[in-house]
């Protein structure tokens, strides 16, 4: 397939989204919708990303930089006026162009591939992907002659009842030629209710002027689901997650529950990897082969070696690295930390800004105190350290290899290699003390 360049129309407002957001930049699984977008074109084979921008545009232009190109919209006077801003970014480009809005985040690889096959197979000048759906809502209406070739798209407030009928809708992601769609815009009209230049017009231009026009229908109608509410939002995001979901399991992944965990679209889990109920992966996060994790455990940015077993209620913050065989319990917090093969953190326990070596065993209880107020401190801890329960380790410090520290301890200084660490204050018991002390109250009482 002919390499294209990917155009992005994510210059709108998006009122309905009530958001001082850039409606783009809201996430879905995981990702901005922008991100699923531009991603998909690259992957799809795009040589180079072109996003229309307006609306908060710096903002926009700041979080595509290094993967799209940002051409500015400064009024958002429709879809066609905003594709033609990338006129002078394309001027000499002789091929094709993929025109997708920024907020249809469920388009997949596979959809974009066979559009520009098509395009190019049956020679058209513009090529519209298509969806058949039961309820087109305002989508607008692919009208079609009598043979079946695309006659016009009429958008929904400029529709008859006739033709709102129609349940084949645009997606609004097309294929242009480039000379046919450049030569083209310059010829749209607002004539229309929004008193807006549609993209939509190309067709019918192109279409009075004899060249081929062709249309694609989508598989999967939900892949062109476009986001304009929080509802929408809320429909893309259970549909990209049961998608990701049904890919684990085909990779040997088990979901216990699949419906009572979350997993985002960047996360990858190995086979025979067991995910319990209520439990919430995240970010770039990476995770072995035959883990246990869950349930009620949340992972983000983070990743987890081979075998590891982690929870009941765990947290695994983001910058943790865990080597194989690695086991957090219940009520077990880590964060910005590196822990070697085979080291037990069992319950109850917060490891921060840490370094542990391998075959640690860490008490019940036990706090790195990396921070002082200003400044995050790192603690080392070397292989097969024991450290026992309700333990405070206050960083910056390090524990030796195989040292041992007594149950109760607040480590303050570093620990040699093969030594045991007492640090609590002596016990002393007081015998007769509590007899005085019922004394006393009772005295107290009397004088009352």
């Amino acid at each position: 397939m002919t390499p294209f360049v990917g155009l992005v129309l994510a210059a709108g407002l998006g009122k309905r989204m009530k958001s001082s957001l850039p409606k783009a930049l809201h996430q879905v699984a995981g990702q901005p919708m922008i991100d699923h977008v531009v991603g998909t074109l690259i992957e799809s084979g795009a040589s180079r990303v072109i996003t229309v921008v307006g609306h908060e545009g710096h903002v926009l232009q700041q979080h595509l930089s290094g993967r799209s190109e940002a051409v500015w919209q400064n009024e958002q006077l429709g879809t066609g006026h905003a594709a033609a801003q990338a006129g002078p970014a394309l001027a000499g480009y002789d091929g094709n162009v993929v025109v997708v809005p920024g907020d249809v985040p469920l388009l997949s690889v596979s959809a974009i591939q066979n559009l520009v096959r098509e395009h190019e197979t049956r020679g058209y000048a513009a090529t519209v992907l298509t969806m058949v759906v039961d309820d087109p809502a305002e989508y607008g209406r692919i009208v079609r002659d009598p043979s079946g070739r695309v006659r016009s798209i009429v958008e929904y407030r400029d529709a008859s009842d006739e033709i709102r009928a129609v349940r084949e809708v645009n997606t609004s992601v097309y294929c242009f030629n480039s000379h046919y769609l450049f030569s083209a815009l310059p010829l749209l009209s607002n004539d229309n209710q929004q008193g807006e230049y549609y993209l939509t017009d190309v067709i019918s231009i192109l279409i009075s002027r004899d060249v081929p026009v062709g249309a694609v229908a989508l598989d999967d109608a939900s892949e062109g689901m476009g986001i304009n509410s929080r509802a929408e939002l809320a429909h893309a995001e259970q549909a990209m997650r049961d998608r990701k979901r049904q890919e684990l399991m085909e990779d040997g992944v088990t979901l216990v529950d699949p419906a009572s965990t979350f997993i985002d679209t960047q996360v990858k889990i190995g086979r025979d990897t067991v995910i319990m109920p209520f439990t919430v992966i995240s970010g770039s996060t990476s995770i072995g082969e035959s883990c246990n994790i869950g349930p009620y455990v949340q992972i983000r940015d983070s990743s987890v070696g081979n075998a590891c077993n982690i929870g009941p209620f765990a947290f695994v913050r983001p910058g943790t690295v865990l080597g194989d065989r690695v086991k957090l319990g219940d009520f077990v917090e880590v964060k910005n930390s590196r822990v070697g093969e085979g080291t037990k953190i069992p319950h109850l326990s917060y490891i921060g800004d840490a370094v542990l070596g391998a075959g640690i065993n860490i008490g019940a209880g036990t706090i790195t105190c990396n921070y002082d107020g200003v400044t995050k401190h790192t603690t080392v801890i070397d292989d097969g350290a024991f450290v026992g329960a309700n333990s405070n380790l206050v960083a910056p410090v390090r524990v030796g290899q195989n040292a041992y520290i007594a149950t109760g301890s607040t480590v303050t200084t570093d620990v040699p290699a093969e030594a045991l660490a007492i640090a609590r204050a002596r016990q002393e018991n007081k015998d007769g003390w509590v007899a005085r002390r019922r004394a006393t109250q009772a005295a107290r009482e009397e004088k009352k």
